[in-house]
């Protein structure tokens, strides 16, 4: 499937998407608007389409940014741990920091002692780890979110922090994760990210069906691709749900 909700400037594409019923909540529509897509795609950054963002990544289109955070939504609260997984140009990270602790703020603090638990224990506020592969990814992903003074402020504060790593193993030092969002077709929904998964938790991953495999478990992501949506109940339940056919690049090792 493939939607045009293309506009000349971020907001007019926010707008667009949201009046083609691709954004549905007020919430993701806020959580984009408060991310400048120029900030992250290269060229045509307005342009409901993928592109390239270099090393063999692209920057995927909107209307799949806003299927990925409508589907995570319930999940995303101001205490959440949030796992994106081939986190490439940032721009999804930051848009889902802005679901979790809030686009309206430029600082937040780290915890609150309102939120604490029986113990009088605080707990900590939301975060995003973004993880990639490839070390030249994670140094653009920083400096993308860096343009911005609510990018910064993310950062500075802990709230998102960008990482190099295989995704499909997941990052359990910072886990377990209530949404883990994948970025690239994997080839199966991996059982370490699953594992990864808070009870309840969701993950949003593309998998590729068919194609040949690559090295390390990786796919040249020719089969067909579909989203599947992974729900953990709190008793530990997995069901997965297919959802639409994608297009995306797959998820492999990086270049050797």
């Amino acid at each position: 499937m493939a939607w045009r909700c293309s506009g000349t400037t971020n907001a007019e594409l926010i707008a667009n998407l949201a009046e083609s019923g691709l954004i549905q909540s007020e919430r993701v529509r806020r959580g984009m608007l408060g991310v400048d897509r120029a900030h992250y795609a290269p060229s045509s950054p307005y342009e409901d389409s993928p592109q390239s963002i270099g090393f063999s990544a692209t920057i995927s289109a909107p209307h799949m940014h806003a299927s990925a955070a409508e589907s995570l939504l319930d999940f995303l609260t101001p205490s959440s741990s949030v796992l994106d997984v081939g986190s490439g140009s940032g721009y999804l990270t930051h848009v889902l920091a802005n679901l979790v602790v809030g686009s309206s703020s430029s600082h937040t603090p780290t915890t609150t002692p309102a939120s604490a638990d029986a113990n009088d224990k605080p707990v900590p506020l939301g975060k995003v780890i973004g993880i990639d592969h490839i070390p030249n990814l994670v140094h653009l992903a920083t400096t993308n979110m860096s343009k911005s003074a609510t990018g910064r402020a993310l950062l500075r504060d802990g709230h998102v922090k960008f990482v190099q790593g295989d995704g499909r193993k997941g990052w359990a030092d910072e886990g377990p994760y209530d949404a883990i969002h994948v970025g690239a077709a994997a080839t199966e929904t991996h059982e370490e990210l699953v594992e990864q998964l808070r009870r309840p938790g969701r993950m949003f991953i593309p998998v590729v069906v068919g194609g040949d495999s690559g090295r390390g478990g990786g796919s040249d992501g020719q089969g067909e691709q579909f989203i599947w949506v992974v729900d953990k109940g709190v008793d530990g339940k997995v069901v997965r749900k297919r959802i639409m056919g994608v297009r995306y690049v797959p998820l492999t090792d990086a270049p050797g």
